[in-house]
């Protein structure tokens, strides 16, 4: 209710972001600082230049406009320098495209929760993607559960895993006691319970039941590669090669099964990969999944660099080297799980995906609500034209000040016998700042980066022909 809603605390993010200073504001607000005085002393600098000229007798006569004195004719010299000087369209510059380009991501589905992150994701070229549930769709289904043990048989396997993870909020979760439900035939209360479970990030879950057994429900990292069967790593190596997900179920220290679960990569997500290269990002896949898996997964999305088997500190450790061995690196991570979160708190851009964890979006700089993979792309081509346009308008309101005053302080007068009226000045200044805000304003034309085929993607406005996705690197 009231500010507890959803729509509410987005109003209030898209909010705080639109008031947020962006660090380059900084050199802005510095330049402003010195401008000031500067344009003060430069203004008393020119009417005592032209005063003492005139005093002098240093310009002819026929300079004066009519019926106008030497010393009225200095002193509007030195206005015209003080009114025309604009520092007002350098303190514009930043926070009118940060609040435009905002209100273009909020338009596109995207949330940005601050113009530091905005800025940040305007220099990213790398980005590091979670698998489940950001390349892939993130609703697994069991395509098969193999008993190998002689203790258990395939249902019965199937009944203690749906146990055991009945009150997870893992994906892989879900797959399992569907499974069970379909195997079975049961979806009543399970005659068995769990009495303790630790869910071990990156590797899966370990409890103990009612009935005294101890159940392990994870990858080989958590079983124990000495306790897999040949028979077992032979079926599973079959599945991972497939860009299956293989999971093995331990009783009492014994695998009784595995199973092999698909979860098909998301239609866009070859594309949005291929977006990314052309932008010139390189791509890489972090994933606590096995090394097979994760490599036909990023085979299908043209992906060369995958990192398997990675817990959620070890995410955020790799983010951390790759910035320590290659300090031009500008990381962007997309996840969408509790598992991704301390990697989005590590990189310089956390990108969260809308369907995910409260704890992933809570530490993400980047929402995207639609839980669409191409707005990754969108984000970051957002930040770039955002503080594309700030450097224009950067460029703009100095090279305005840079020939305006000049002509003010009258610098070319004797060439063109023009003197810059107060009012014209005034005039001047106020159009520089008008000039700066349609530049910002301009942005709301920007046109998201779409496939416009399957050869070719639109990002900035412009068709780019693509090459085949195997080709992308």
């Amino acid at each position: 209710i009231g500010s507890e809603t959803s729509l509410f605390q987005i109003v209030t993010l898209v909010e705080n972001a639109q008031l947020a200073k962006a660090p380059i504001q900084a050199a802005a607000d510095s330049i402003s600082n010195v401008f000031v005085p500067f344009v003060v002393i430069v203004s008393a600098f020119t009417f005592l230049m032209w005063y003492y000229a005139g005093a002098q007798n240093k310009y002819p006569e026929s300079w004066l406009p009519e019926n106008e004195s030497k010393f009225i004719f200095a002193m509007l010299f030195g206005i015209s320098v003080l009114v025309t000087a604009c520092p007002c369209a350098l303190g514009l510059a930043t926070p009118t495209a940060v609040m435009v380009g905002t209100g273009v991501g909020a338009r596109n589905g995207i949330l940005i929760k601050g113009a530091d992150g905005l800025e940040r994701a305007a220099k990213v070229n790398k980005v590091f993607f979670d698998k489940t549930g950001t390349l892939t769709q993130g609703k697994p289904k069991v395509l098969e559960l193999r008993a190998f043990g002689s203790n258990y048989t395939r249902k019965q396997v199937a009944e203690i895993v749906a146990v055991a993870e009945k009150d997870s909020e893992h994906p892989l979760a879900h797959s399992f006691v569907e499974y069970a439900v379909d195997t079975t035939k049961k979806d009543g209360e399970a005659e068995d319970k769990v009495v303790s479970s630790q869910a071990i990030p990156g590797e899966g879950l370990k409890c103990v039941m009612k009935s005294g057994i101890s159940v392990d429900i994870g990858n080989e990292k958590l079983i124990g590669s000495e306790n897999i069967s040949n028979e077992a790593r032979k079926f599973a190596k079959e599945h991972q090669s497939e860009a299956h997900t293989v999971v093995f179920v331990s009783i009492n220290k014994v695998v009784e099964g595995v199973f092999a679960v698909s979860d098909p990569i998301k239609p866009e997500a070859a594309g949005v990969v291929a977006m990314l290269s052309r932008m010139h990002i390189e791509c890489t896949i972090v994933t606590g999944d096995n090394i097979e898996t994760a490599k036909a997964i990023a085979s299908e999305c043209g992906i060369q660099n995958v990192y398997a088997r990675m817990s959620p500190k070890d995410k955020a450790e790799k983010i951390s080297e790759m910035k320590r061995a290659n300090p031009d690196a500008v990381v962007a991570m997309v996840g969408d799980g509790i598992n991704d979160a301390p990697a989005l708190a590590s990189a310089d851009v956390g990108i969260a995906i809308g369907c995910g964890t409260e704890v992933a979006i809570e530490a993400a700089d980047f929402v995207l609500m639609k839980s669409d993979l191409e707005d990754v792309a969108v984000s970051l081509d957002i930040a770039r034209e955002t503080f594309r346009k700030i450097k224009m308008n950067y460029i703009w309101a100095l090279g305005y000040n840079i020939i305006a005053i000049p002509w003010a302080a009258g610098a070319f007068y004797s060439r063109t016998m023009f003197q810059l009226p107060p009012w014209a000045a005034a005039a001047l200044m106020a159009l520089s700042s008008v000039s700066v805000v349609y530049s910002s304003l301009s942005l709301r034309s920007y046109k998201r980066p779409i496939a416009t085929s399957l050869n070719a993607i639109r990002i900035g406005g412009q068709s780019i022909e693509l090459d085949s996705i195997s080709s992308v690197s």
